[in-house]
Formats: structure tokens, sequence, C-alpha cells
């Protein structure tokens, strides 16, 4: 895997950086807190990103992104315009569905931004799977608030300096 600095020129690697590669740097710019990113093709989430659908607060683990998992436009793989989609859809989530894509998720490190993409596909197929058999029930905004600031400190000791 190539490693690249902000203006796109290679640091370290031998191969050519991906087609995805202005994306990155766009979410890198966008939003400072950002310290690795996952772009995934994971069934589940690819599913509900087809069908052109938001992952609501089916379940709390969704808290994992916020209190939904937003939708980004389509645009071609690789272009300028689905790098801006991505930027401004993401917000302040940490993960973002591409319609008829993927998903792409973000974190302070790799294995954060990982076990968001792991927690928003089983997310996803929790939604697919209700929707398969009736119409899920939404968390409430209050429960997703109270959720989201609970996630803030999740797994932290206790007196643990954040």
């Amino acid at each position: 895997v190539p490693v690249v600095d902000l203006s796109g020129a290679t640091v370290e690697g031998r191969r050519a950086p991906s087609s995805e590669l202005e994306f990155h740097r766009a979410l890198y710019r966008k939003r400072p807190d950002i310290r690795a990113v996952v772009h995934t093709h994971s069934v589940y989430a690819t599913t509900m990103a087809c069908l052109n659908w938001e992952i609501p607060a089916v379940h709390y683990l969704v808290a994992f992104s916020g209190h939904k998992v937003p939708l980004a436009p389509y645009a071609t793989f690789g272009t300028p315009e689905l790098a801006a989609n991505i930027a401004e859809s993401i917000g302040t989530f940490n993960a973002v569905l591409l319609a008829n894509h993927g998903l792409v998720t973000v974190g302070e490190d790799l294995a954060a931004a990982f076990a968001v993409a792991e927690e928003i596909e089983l997310v996803a197929r929790i939604y697919y799977q209700a929707k398969c058999i009736g119409e899920p029930v939404i968390l409430p905004p209050g429960e997703m608030s109270r959720v989201v600031g609970k996630f803030a400190s999740y797994g932290r000791k206790r007196g643990a300096e954040s």
C-alpha cells in the first residue's frame, strides 16, 4: 500500500495510489480529526447504497457513525465530483454511504476507521433484515444524542486522560 502526502506525492511504496486518492485527500483536508480512511464494498452497506438509502438509527450501534449513516450522491469512481460529494455528505459523521458504490468510514487511526466499517456493516445487515419483515422502529433523536454522547467515552478507563 503506498503512502502519499496531502499533495498526492508518493512518500513510501512502489505501487500507484488508488484511483480513489482524491476522496481520501478531500476528507483529510475537510476534517483535521480524520487520521485514517477505510473504503469498502461490503455486501449489506453496498446494498443500502444501491437502494440510495441512508441507514437510520435502527440500532444504537449506528452511533459509530453518529445519529445515522448519510448517503453521498452518485458520481463515477475516481472523479473530483465523487470526492466533493463524499466530503460534503460526511459532515461530522464517521461513515457515509456512496450511492450505487459502497461505504467510506473515518477515524482517529486505521483500527478505529475499520471498527466503524465493521459496525456499520452489521447495522446495515440488521436494517436490511428488518426491512424484509416489516418496517423497523427507528430510535428517536433524543435517544441517539444520549448514545452518541456515551460513545464519546466508550471503552476508556475511568480516570484515563482523553
